[in-house]
């Protein structure tokens, strides 16, 4: 999982084809069901480093791509 600063965005949209996933969208865009990621997005995007290189996705990214709620297994 990755998460955005939303003070940092610049809300330009390159992430979003990026995402391999299409877990990103707009405020405006986003799905009633994902509204809590909102304020989890801003917590973690405060603990978390910036990335500013790119970087292969982990060994076991495939393994989650269809998982369903995954937030249960996130460690913080």
């Amino acid at each position: 999982m990755l998460v955005i600063n939303p003070e940092e965005c610049i809300d330009c949209n390159l992430c979003v084809p990026e995402c391999p996933v299409d877990a990103i969208y707009s405020e405006d865009d986003l799905p009633e069901d994902q509204h809590l990621f909102l304020a989890l997005n801003e917590r973690l995007s405060q603990q978390w480093p910036v990335l500013n290189t790119v970087k292969p996705p982990p060994k076991d990214a495939g393994d989650w791509e269809n998982v369903r709620d995954k937030l249960e297994h996130l460690q913080e």
